[in-house]
This record gives structure tokens, C-alpha cells and sequence, in this order.
């Protein structure tokens, strides 16, 4: 089972090992279809539409897949209780993690004080 967002989906641990490897920044929101993680989808498909923010690669995997254990129990995320889990990687390190619905204003910051160009 995927996400039904428009974002591209890591589906396996190896997906995202590949992806922060390769990529110098990288957005990530593990999580579910429901209230609190649809709205942050939608966020990071607009910013990804816009093109604004194309030196970042916008992801989304699903909380519930065993795979996702490699987002689950990252030590930044040990905390958290509400979903989504959304995390921040620039060279292949976290260099942020959130809990929870955010909205623009908050991915913003983050985004263009981890990823600014």
C-alpha cells in the first residue's frame, strides 16, 4: 500500500538510504491519510509544484509499513507521539524532525533555514 498524494513515495528502507544519499536535501513525512498528516502533504506538493524549492526532494512514506521503522525509530523522533513524523535531511544527516500537523509558516522556517541555497 502506497500514500495517495502526488509526492514520490519511499516504499522500503533501501528506497531511503538511495534517496538521502543521493540527494543533498531532503523533506520526508511518514505518515497516514488522515487529519493530521493530509494537510502537510498537501504543503510539501505545493512547494514541489511551485519550483521554488527544487533543490529539495519531497518524499512521503507510510507509517504504518515495517519499513518504516527506519523513519519511526530514528533518536530525533524517540519523543514524538502524534503523527505525522516529519523529517529533515541535508548530506544524509537529520537536521530536523517534527511531530504532528504543521502549517506553511512552520515548514518554511525550517526549509529555508536548513535548505537555504
Amino acid at each position: 500500500m502506497t500514500l495517495q498524494t502526488n509526492l514520490k513515495h519511499w516504499e522500503t528502507s533501501a528506497d531511503v538510504e538511495k534517496c538521502i544519499n543521493q540527494e543533498e536535501n531532503v523533506m520526508v513525512c511518514c505518515g497516514r491519510m488522515g487529519p493530521m498528516c493530509v494537510p502537510v502533504y498537501a504543503i510539501m506538493q505545493d512547494l514541489e509544484a511551485s519550483g521554488k524549492y527544487d533543490h529539495i526532494a519531497f518524499r512521503d512514506m507510510l507509517f504504518d509499513s515495517p519499513e518504516a521503522a527506519i523513519i519511526r525509530n530514528l533518536p530525533e523522533c524517540a519523543g514524538f507521539m502524534g503523527l505525522p513524523f516529519t523529517v529533515y535531511y541535508k548530506n544524509g544527516k537529520v537536521v530536523k524532525a517534527t511531530s504532528s500537523i504543521q502549517n506553511l509558516d512552520m515548514v518554511l522556517d525550517i526549509l529555508d533555514t536548513e535548505f537555504a541555497k
